[in-house]
């Protein structure tokens, strides 16, 4: 890409999210993960450049930034701006942006200076520790590196165990309960879990004595009308 190719990425999003700030929208979030074009320059592997945006891990943050910068001149200050990011990829489960808390901080803070308000740290299981020597998991040390807001996500709830079990179970709601009344993070994303189960949110209480979820590799919803081949009832 060339710097006027990287100049209209910014210029799109900003429009955009001057759009949905006009529109009256609570905030935005702009997708720095999974392998997509922003994170293709905050990976190492795929960003090779050798100008002021490639090389360093402030450098490789240097185009996200410019675009979370663009989004706030083009909303308002006070306007909730997040961003979303992971270490691992689509095809690259196990792929680092960063190996240590340091390298993290590095490639973070240029965000937090152009205006982001809140960090979207996508994890695959949510449970698991990010670096070595510390029980936190991505968005809790995202919080606690930049100061700012974090959201964690990764396998929430894709098992009957996991809704069923107690804070000792890493996996657990309850262990999740436990890490965000903590202050690990502030808030939790769902996705395949509401994917499959759009009323989870009002159903899940119930999980340990009944069967209505439906499990991420799965299609259908585990109710006895399914079993006995009718339409899955979904609401209340």
């Amino acid at each position: 890409m060339t710097l006027a190719d990287l100049d209209a990425v910014v210029s799109a999003f900003a429009r955009s999210g001057r759009l949905a700030w006009q529109l009256g929208f609570d905030g935005v979030e702009i997708h720095g993960a999974h392998g997509y074009l922003l994170d293709e320059f905050l990976w190492p592997v795929t960003n090779r450049r050798q100008d002021a945006y490639g090389g360093s891990q402030r450098n490789r943050a240097r185009f996200v930034a410019d675009v979370v910068a663009g989004v706030r001149t083009a909303t308002a200050p006070d306007f909730p701006i997040a961003v979303r990011f992971s270490q691992f990829k689509e095809r690259a489960y196990g792929a680092r942006l960063a190996d240590d808390a340091a390298g993290l901080e590095e490639l973070l803070r240029p965000l937090v200076d152009a205006g982001t308000s809140m960090f979207h740290a996508s994890a695959r299981r949510f449970w698991e520790p990010e670096f070595d020597g510390s029980p936190l998991n991505l968005a809790g040390w995202a919080k606690r590196l930049t100061g700012r807001p974090t959201i964690t996500v990764g396998s929430v709830s894709l098992t009957g165990s996991s809704l069923r079990g107690g804070p000792d179970q890493a996996q657990s709601l309850a262990a999740l309960g436990a890490r965000h009344a903590a202050g690990e993070f502030d808030l939790v994303a769902l996705g395949r879990t509401l994917l499959a189960n759009p009323d989870w949110s009002v159903r899940w209480p119930t999980a340990g004595t009944s069967s209505w979820w439906t499990t991420a590799s799965s299609t259908r919803t585990r109710t006895p009308e399914h079993r006995s081949g009718q339409r899955a009832r979904l609401g209340p």
